[in-house]
C-alpha cells in the first residue's frame, strides 16, 4: 500500500494530459512547366503542346485535393530574356518550387522536346518529375555548324574558319553534299559544295579593315524542321598587321621629334625615317662614307618598295637636290594609286625650294602664296571640322566657352584649298585642310608648331589625339570616315549612328532578314552625326542604308543555341528523372493516365505517369485535458497511507 500510495503520487506530479488537434486537410501541388522557346516553335509542336495542355488541366481537375502551378519557359530565363542562354528549364523550377512549401508537391510535369541548356545543374526534386516530349520519331533536321571563328583577322592574310554541315534525326540517306552560300557585307554571294557530315577549312580573307560581317548558310531542304540553324553569322573585325610609315624630315626643328616620339609609341607601327644629315650647300669636309653606316636606299624606298608603305609624310621638306624630281612624281603616282601623303609645311613650304613646285604639285590640297604668317594666334576648328571625325569633339571648352588650347606661332599662309578645310588659324586662313585625290587621300597642315601643344605652352592643346586621328584617317581606318553608317548592337537592340559632312539625314531604312523594311527618323546628337534605336524580332543580318551610304550589322550568335539541337531528346533529362522514377512519354502517342503512387515505388509505367498523395494537413487548434486532476491524486494517495497503516 505503501508503494501504491508512492507511484500515486508520482504520477500525480507528472501530470498526464490528453491532447487533440483540429485539422484542415491542404491540397497537393503539382508543377507542369511548359516549354514555349524558340525550339519549340518549328514543325507542330506548339500544337501538340496546347492539345495536351487541355487535356491535362481536364484530368488534373478531376484529380481530387490538387491544386496545378503553371510555369512558362522562355527564351533567355537565364539573362532576364536578353541573351542566349538557350531554355533554362531546371532553373525555372528552382524558382518555382522556392515558392512552394515542399511536402505538398505531388508531382512535376514537363511540356517539352526536352532540348534542355542546364541540365548538368540538377535541383532537388521533392517528387516524382515526368517529361511529356513534343516531336515526331521520323523529324529531321540539316545544321550548319561554324567553328574556331576569330574577333579579329589580319588584312589581307588568310584566316581559316572550318564550316561542317550536317543531318540530325532520320534524315535521307540519298544525300551526300549540300550548298554553300557566302556573303561578306551584303556583297555577291559566293557558292560552294560541300560534303556532309565532314569539317571542311575554309581559308578567307577579309576584305576590309573594321567590322567585316559574313553569314554562312545552306538552302533550306524539303522536310528538315527548320532552316533557323541553316545560317551561321560572324563578325570579325579587320586590323592591319604592322602600319609601315615613311618619315622624310627636311630641316631639324622641335616639331621632328614629335612626329617621331608620336609615331614610335604605336608598337604596330613601323618606321622608316628618311632625314637631311648634310644638305649639298653645306660642305664641311667630312667625307660621305663616314656620315652613315649604309648608303640609304633612296631609290629602292621612293621607286622599288613605295607601294609597301600606308603612309608618307613630309615634316618640313624642301628640295635639296636629294630627292630627283622623278622621285617626288612617284610620290604623286602612289597617292592616286591609294596611298596617302601628309605634308607638316613649315617656311621651307613657302619658298622656292617647296616642295609645292614639284610634281607633287598636283596632289597637294593648297597652294602657298610666299608668305609665312609670324604671329600668335590660337587654332580653331570650322565648321566642316565639326563634322569631320577628325577634328569632332576635339575642342574642350572652359567656362567662359572658349577652346582650352594654347597659341601656335607660326603660319603659312595656303590659297585656294581643296577638299575639306577642318581647322583655321590668323583671319580664318586655311590651316588643317585634307583632300581625296582619285584613289588615295592627302593632308597638309599649314605650321610647324603643333609641337607647342605637346609642351604645355598657355595650356597646351590635344596634339596627341589630333596628329593621331589624322594618321589613321589617312589610313583609312574605317572608324573615321566621314560619310557612312554604323552599329553598336547589345542582345537584339542596336543604336544606329549615321554621319555625314553636308545637308541633314533623312529616315534610316532597316531592312531585316526576312526583307521586311522599317523606316526610322534620326536625331542629331552633335554636328554632322545622328542616331536611331532600334530592336530586332529575329536574329541575323540586318541592312541599314541612308542617302548612299549602307552598311550591314548581325544581330544574335553566330548559331542560336536553341537551334544548335532541335531533335527531340529524353536524353538529357535522364538523369534527372531516374532518382524518383519518373518515366519519358512522347505526345505522339498520347497523352498518359494520371495514377496515384506511393513514395519509393516506381512513377510511371506503359501509358501512365504517377502523382504521389502528400496527405499534408494544416493544425488549426490543439486542446489539452488532465487525465489524473490533483484532488484526485491526493486522494487516492492518503487512502493508499491510510490502508497501509
Amino acid at each position: 500500500f505503501r508503494g501504491l500510495a508512492a507511484l500515486c503520487l508520482l504520477a500525480t506530479l507528472t501530470g498526464p494530459q490528453r491532447q487533440s488537434e483540429d485539422r484542415s486537410p491542404l491540397r497537393d501541388i503539382v508543377l507542369v512547366a511548359v516549354d514555349n522557346t524558340a525550339s519549340q516553335q518549328v514543325s507542330d509542336r506548339q500544337a501538340q503542346v496546347a492539345t495536351a495542355r487541355s487535356i491535362l488541366e481536364r484530368q488534373l481537375a478531376a484529380r481530387p485535393n490538387t491544386e496545378t502551378r503553371w510555369i512558362t519557359v522562355k527564351d533567355g530565363t537565364g539573362e532576364n530574356g536578353t541573351g542566349d542562354s538557350g531554355t533554362a528549364l531546371m532553373q525555372a523550377l528552382a524558382q518555382a518550387l522556392a515558392d512552394e512549401p515542399q511536402g505538398r508537391v505531388a508531382g512535376i510535369i514537363a511540356l517539352s522536346d526536352g532540348q534542355i541548356h542546364d541540365a548538368e545543374h540538377p535541383i532537388d526534386l521533392p517528387a516524382p518529375m515526368h517529361l511529356l516530349m513534343t516531336g515526331r520519331q521520323g523529324d529531321w533536321d540539316r545544321r550548319l555548324i561554324l567553328r574556331n571563328a576569330p574577333a579579329f583577322a589580319i588584312i589581307g592574310e588568310p584566316v581559316t574558319l572550318t564550316l561542317r554541315i550536317e543531318d540530325q534525326g532520320a534524315a535521307p540517306a540519298d544525300q551526300r553534299q549540300a550548298p554553300l552560300e557566302i556573303l561578306i557585307d551584303g556583297g555577291p554571294v559566293q557558292r560552294f559544295n560541300l560534303p556532309l557530315g565532314v569539317d571542311f577549312d575554309l581559308p578567307l580573307t577579309l576584305p576590309h579593315g573594321g567590322r567585316n560581317v559574313i553569314r554562312f548558310a545552306t538552302p533550306r531542304v524539303a522536310g528538315e524542321l527548320t532552316d533557323r540553324n541553316n545560317a551561321a553569322l560572324v563578325q570579325i573585325n579587320g586590323v592591319r598587321d604592322r602600319l609601315r610609315v615613311l618619315l622624310v624630315s627636311g630641316e631639324p626643328h622641335p616639331g621632328g621629334r614629335t612626329w617621331r616620339n608620336l609615331l614610335k609609341s604605336d608598337s604596330s607601327v613601323d618606321l622608316v625615317h628618311f632625314t637631311i644629315l648634310r644638305p649639298p650647300e653645306k660642305q664641311d669636309g667630312v667625307p660621305v662614307d663616314e656620315l652613315s653606316l649604309i648608303a640609304f636606299p633612296t631609290r629602292e624606298l621612293f621607286l622599288e618598295k613605295i607601294e609597301d608603305f600606308d603612309l608618307i609624310i613630309f615634316d618640313r621638306y624642301k628640295r635639296r637636290g636629294i630627292l630627283p624630281a622623278i622621285y617626288l612624281d612617284n610620290v604623286a603616282n602612289y597617292v592616286e594609286q591609294g596611298g596617302a601623303v601628309l605634308v607638316a609645311a613649315g617656311p621651307d613650304f613657302a619658298s622656292a625650294d617647296s616642295i609645292y613646285r614639284s610634281p607633287l604639285a598636283r596632289v597637294l590640297p593648297a597652294a602657298p602664296t610666299a608668305r609665312v604668317l609670324e604671329q600668335a594666334y590660337r587654332p580653331e576648328i570650322t565648321e566642316t571640322g565639326q563634322r569631320h571625325p577628325v577634328t569632332a569633339g576635339l575642342e574642350q571648352p572652359q567656362q567662359d566657352g572658349s577652346p582650352h588650347w594654347g597659341s601656335w606661332l607660326r603660319q603659312i599662309e595656303v590659297t585656294a584649298p581643296q577638299g575639306h578645310v577642318l581647322m583655321q588659324g590668323v583671319e580664318d586662313r586655311p590651316l588643317l585642310v585634307l583632300n581625296r585625290v582619285a584613289s588615295g587621300r592627302v593632308a597638309l597642315l599649314a605650321s610647324d608648331h603643333a609641337w607647342l601643344w605637346s609642351r604645355g605652352y598657355q595650356g597646351g592643346g590635344p596634339q596627341l589625339e589630333l596628329l593621331r586621328r589624322l594618321a589613321h584617317w589617312m589610313m583609312k581606318e574605317p572608324e573615321l570616315e566621314e560619310d557612312m553608317i554604323w552599329a553598336e548592337t547589345s542582345g537584339q537592340n542596336m543604336q544606329i549612328f549615321r554621319r555625314r559632312m553636308t545637308g541633314m539625314a533623312g529616315a534610316l531604312s532597316v531592312t531585316a532578314p526576312d526583307g521586311s523594311e522599317t523606316r526610322l527618323p534620326m536625331q542629331e546628337r552633335a554636328p554632322g552625326l545622328w542616331t536611331a534605336p532600334f530592336t530586332g524580332s529575329e536574329q541575323g543580318l540586318y541592312r541599314l542604308s541612308e542617302g548612299e551610304a549602307k552598311a550591314v550589322v548581325g544581330l544574335g550568335p553566330a548559331a542560336p543555341r536553341e537551334f544548335q539541337q532541335t531533335i527531340a531528346t529524353g536524353e538529357l533529362l535522364a538523369p534527372v528523372l531516374a532518382p524518383l522514377q519518373g518515366g519519358v512519354m512522347r505526345l505522339e502517342d498520347g497523352l498518359p493516365r494520371l495514377r496515384d503512387v506511393k513514395s519509393g515505388r516506381p512513377a510511371s509505367g506503359r501509358g501512365w505517369i504517377g502523382l504521389t498523395p502528400r496527405s499534408a494537413y494544416e493544425t488549426l487548434s490543439i486542446s489539452q485535458k488532465a487525465l489524473l486532476p490533483g484532488w484526485l491524486g491526493l486522494l487516492l494517495v492518503a487512502g493508499f497511507i491510510i490502508a497501509g497503516w
